[in-house]
């Protein structure tokens, strides 16, 4: 029986022995290219055709840039032979498949949440008027308020569920070389592990708010008395930086962490 314990133990080894070579493609793939896209959202201007092409083109690129830094560093965690050479070689080899992937479930989530949003439209509710917080727009019927707040409910606990159940996908799709066929090979992996994944996920997501929030908030403090009231701006930027950085820590933790849970279950692949 799989032993979150002892995944843990694993990682910290992992860690501990790769910590530059996962360290350089978490730079490289998951902070780098947030940076710029951050950069570019902070210093463009909004509410332009080309401004909006811009942010979704580096948008998909800092997607894409994560993507390949997950595959890499599960690469690097999963076998104890791979190089940072080999392994950014497999993850660029992966990379279609789980991009693809990734944006098929994105759709799929993006459908599962229509009704609500069409129940509100029927309803008359005006999206506009909420999104500018005006006070006199008309609130949807009760029966709609009612039928949206269950629906998110269930609609989230369904997330967290499916969350759980695809917390090797990527993993599968390295080292199995599977396409679609790493959804269903995921669920089997994670049978029997479900609650304890979840557990897993939700205490991650909490010292992961708490931690990015701390960091923002410390670092917000000290770049706005350093910068003064004209630079409020940029430290607000720089806040989000040092918050960006504690994210990537997180990410690569959790690559690392789901190469070991998928050692335990199917097993250390054998090296090409």
């Amino acid at each position: 029986m799989v032993k979150m314990g002892n995944v843990w133990d694993r990682t910290v080894e992992v860690l501990n022995g790769r910590t530059g070579m996962i360290g350089s493609f978490a730079l490289l793939g998951l902070f780098l290219p947030s940076v710029m896209r951050d950069a570019y959202v902070a210093a463009g201007t909004p509410g332009t055709i080309g401004f909006a092409l811009i942010g979704l083109t580096l948008s998909m690129i800092a997607l894409l840039a994560m993507i390949w830094a997950q595959l890499a560093i599960i690469a690097v965690a999963t076998h104890p032979s791979t190089m940072r050479a080999d392994a950014a070689h497999q993850g660029r080899a992966r990379l279609g498949p789980a991009f693809g992937i990734t944006m098929l479930l994105g759709l799929i989530a993006g459908l599962a949440a229509l009704p609500p949003m069409i129940g509100l439209v029927l309803s008359g509710f005006d999206f506009a008027a909420a999104s500018r917080g005006a006070a006199t727009m008309t609130p949807p019927s009760a029966g709609t308020a009612v039928f949206v707040s269950l629906y998110f409910l269930v609609y989230g606990l369904f997330v967290i569920w499916a969350v759980a159940r695809l917390a090797l996908l990527n993993a599968v799709i390295l080292n199995e070389r599977l396409g679609v066929g790493a959804i269903r090979r995921s669920f089997a992996l994670t049978r029997g592990l479900t609650w304890r994944i979840i557990g897993v996920v939700v205490l991650f997501a909490i010292v992961l708010v708490v931690a990015t929030a701390a960091a923002q908030a410390v670092t917000g403090v000290i770049f706005r008395l350093v910068l003064g009231a004209s630079g409020k701006g940029l430290a607000a930027f720089l806040a989000d930086v040092a918050g960006t950085l504690v994210t990537t820590g997180f990410s690569a933790l959790a690559a690392v962490f789901t190469a070991q849970l998928y050692v335990a279950t199917a097993g250390t692949p054998t090296s090409e």
